[in-house]
Order: structure tokens, then sequence, then C-alpha cells
């Protein structure tokens, strides 16, 4: 079976609103989205239809997700609901459908197919290094360089696949 679990962007553009297809989302994204065409019920017919179901990931994808994003230095750009379907989309094997680059980035990370919405999505999947413009210094984890005193950037250094 194929498995698309949609993230907030989805609902957005209109995603399961315009298809027959089954989707997935977490119970996180569900709270978020289900104010969009409320004066129609759209996801409560969904919901009826079984063309939506609400499902939350298990703890240990969670917690694999959140250690994934912390190497590739995206977790500071994701938010607790793109954890949730980036795990859910790992648990389930699946395809996340979604625009956000960091959980993007996480995802293909994962080796998961992802299916941008109303962008081209990312070209390059990579980890994320802070370096100092200035003395050109690399660091792991840091907004200050400790050598100068710069505000440190941040880059893509794109994987090897």
């Amino acid at each position: 079976m194929d498995f698309k679990i949609l993230d907030a962007s989805a609902f957005y553009a209109g995603i399961p609103f315009g298809s027959s297809n089954k989707y997935y989302t977490t119970s996180l994204i569900f709270e978020e989205i289900k104010h969009i065409k409320k004066n129609h019920d759209a996801i409560g017919l969904l919901l009826e239809t079984k063309r939506l179901e609400v499902r939350d990931p298990k703890d240990d994808s969670t917690s694999f997700v959140v250690s994934s994003a912390k190497k590739s230095g995206d977790y500071n750009d994701l938010s607790k609901e793109d954890i949730s379907s980036i795990a859910l989309c790992y648990e389930l094997k699946g395809e996340l459908i979604t625009d956000d680059f960091a959980a993007s980035n996480v995802a293909k990370n994962l080796g998961l197919a992802v299916i941008p919405v109303m962008t081209s999505g990312i070209k390059t999947r990579g980890v994320w290094v802070h370096y100092c413009p200035a003395c050109k210094k690399s660091f792991s984890n840091a907004t200050v360089c400790s050598l100068c005193g710069n505000r440190l950037r941040k880059k893509l250094k794109p994987s090897q696949v």
C-alpha cells in the first residue's frame, strides 16, 4: 500500500480535497488545520469517507526523527507538527507531502520520498554546518565564532548519495 502523509501545507494547497486517494496525518497537524473549510466541513467529509486517517507515530519513531534532525542540523527549524509528520512517514514507509524545507531535508536523509506541493522542493539533501564568514572555521553548534567573535552563518553540506 502506498501511504501518503500530509503536513499542513498539503491541506492549505487543497491536496486532499480534490482527490479520492487515502491520506494520513497526525493529530498535531489535524489540530493545526481543522479550521480549513470549516463552513463546508471538508475535513469532516474526508474523515467520514475514510479518505483521511488521523494517526500518531510511536514514541520510538518520534525519538529517531528528533535524533536524525539534530544530526542534520534541522532540529531548530522543525515544529513538533513537522516532527510528528516525518515520524509517521518513517513508520509507515510512506511519502511525505510537504513544502517545508527542513522537514524535506530530514525525510530525504532518512531515505523517505518527499512530494512538494506549491514549490519545486529541495534539490540537495545534506547536513547544516555553521561557519565563520571571516576566519572560515566550522562549528558544530554555535552562533558566534570562538576565535574572532563574528556571527556564524549556516550552509548546507550536501550528503553523499
